[in-house]
């Protein structure tokens, strides 16, 4: 259970406010407690307690990056908010000593974050953040918001003075326009699920006789094993489709992972737009791909199935999209196909879906409407990013918006990858600050991206103090 946070002065002037508490802004919060001089700062969430892709916590599945990449580790090894030291406090330290995991299960990180939230005092949950505007006269943001009551309704309004923002609302559940007529989830018709959402509704979909999983991804590659798994053999009645021509693995070489380094971010953000926008869809495999470990899981249990003389009721097609779907009656579902490569078209009736499709940022529009004149865009209308993470906003607005896990289309693959969250963490307070709390690491990558080097950004000369007398 969560700890209950302090109220808020209504009348204080804070450092920072982040919006959304999901691992970034934990991490920023774990990090900004810890600082030498402490900033005032409050962190507002809409969920009444940090929860981490719940629907995705299948049995046995891992993270994809190594346990190193915690809320703090990689920017503050001796961070008490490390996850070592959360297996220390849990009586753990030498079971995970002995496992030898470098990998750890999912459910461990969002057990081990939720451990980070309870502590923190600065954590506000079922609170939903309603606005955002500048106050010129105080040269101050002020943010409404309304805190929530067990239910999810309103029980009181509140509103908070702070000198910056760190945004950290996340991303959303995509579904591919020719798939949005199946979004009804009336409990009479055929399921059709989210992959985020999938364990909330594994049962009812083990009771359909074929279930359509559509998707070429990590979360696609589990819930397809996870499903497989759960199937008697010769009455699978699995479908698996992929727009991408092969049911690929991720890029997991050494040098491939530098991609997800700040060296690489450095010299993606210093590159054209337009180079930005032709590298990231090429770079699919390095962040769309699948385990190694689970695409060799699905084929033993596939070729165990095999041994009996027949072959396993699943069906595994990439290179497919979905040209168009729809409902055969409330009962099944219905998905016109067409293979890219062959420029054939079929159609296949199935009796559930699940669609791995992934997600999306968040837009940023609606939380910033009161800020829309102030805020810089680039060629196709999104927000520009600079090195430090803030928002580009015009001069009449002093203080800083930094964003999290926005920022893909200016700082590349890495942006919601767990492994630079303390960096980017780190990068934010050193920034705000004006100091350097936080070292950050000049060198990163053996790689040289580019013939020459962007410059790592210097720390600005002047920058707010860190406290102000109210």
């Amino acid at each position: 259970m969560t700890a209950a946070a302090p109220p808020t002065d209504p009348h204080r002037i804070h450092d920072l406010v982040g919006i959304g508490i999901g691992p970034f802004n934990l991490s920023l919060a774990a990090l900004a407690h810890g600082l030498p001089t402490p900033l005032t700062t409050a962190f507002y969430e809409q969920r009444p307690a940090f929860h981490w892709h719940p629907g995705l916590l299948i049995e046995g599945a891992t993270l994809q990056v190594p346990f190193l990449a915690d809320l703090v580790t990689l920017a503050d090894p001796t961070s008490p908010w490390s996850f070592l030291n959360y297996q220390r406090t849990q009586d753990r330290l030498y079971p995970f000593y002995f496992a030898e995991r470098f990998h750890i299960h999912r459910s461990e990180y969002d057990a081990y974050c939720r451990w980070v939230s309870t502590q923190l005092p600065a954590l506000h949950f079922g609170h939903q953040v309603d606005t955002i505007r500048w106050d010129p006269h105080a040269a101050h943001f002020e943010i409404d918001h309304t805190q929530l009551d067990a239910h999810g309704e309103a029980a009181s309004l509140g509103r908070t003075h702070t000198r910056h923002i760190a945004l950290g609302i996340g991303t959303e559940p995509h579904i591919p326009e020719p798939l949005k007529p199946l979004t009804d989830t009336h409990p009479t018709t055929a399921p059709v699920i989210h992959s985020a959402d999938y364990l909330h509704h594994r049962d009812r979909l083990l009771d359909a006789r074929h279930i359509t999983v559509i998707g070429s991804g990590q979360s696609g590659a589990e819930i397809f094993l996870d499903l497989l798994r759960a199937r008697p053999t010769g009455s699978e009645g699995l479908h698996w489709l992929a727009r991408t021509p092969a049911f690929a693995p991720m890029e997991y070489s050494k040098l491939g992972l530098e991609h997800f380094t700040p060296d690489y971010t450095r010299y993606f953000h210093a590159l054209p737009e337009p180079v930005r926008d032709t590298l990231v869809p090429q770079q699919w495999q390095l962040h769309k791909g699948i385990d190694h470990d689970t695409i060799a899981a699905i084929h033993d249990e596939l070729y165990r199935r095999t041994l009996h003389g027949a072959w396993p009721d699943a069906t595994l097609t990439p290179g497919v999209a979905v040209r168009t779907a729809g409902r055969v009656a409330n009962t099944r579902v219905e998905l016109h196909l067409e293979h890219t490569q062959q420029r054939t078209r079929t159609r296949i009736t199935t009796d559930a879906v699940v669609l791995a499709t992934g997600y999306r940022e968040r837009p940023l529009d609606t939380l910033l409407e009161h800020l829309r004149p102030h805020l810089r865009r680039d060629t196709a209308g999104r927000p520009r990013v600079d090195t430090h993470q803030r928002l580009d906003l015009g001069p009449a607005i002093t203080g800083h918006i930094y964003v999290q896990n926005a920022e893909r289309h200016t700082h590349g693959v890495g942006t919601p990858d767990l492994g630079l969250a303390a960096w980017r963490s780190a990068t934010i307070l050193n920034d705000l600050t004006g100091t350097n709390p936080y070292p950050l690491p000049h060198r990163t990558a053996f790689t040289t991206f580019g013939l020459t080097q962007p410059a790592i950004p210097a720390q600005p000369p002047t920058l707010v103090p860190l406290t102000h007398p109210n």
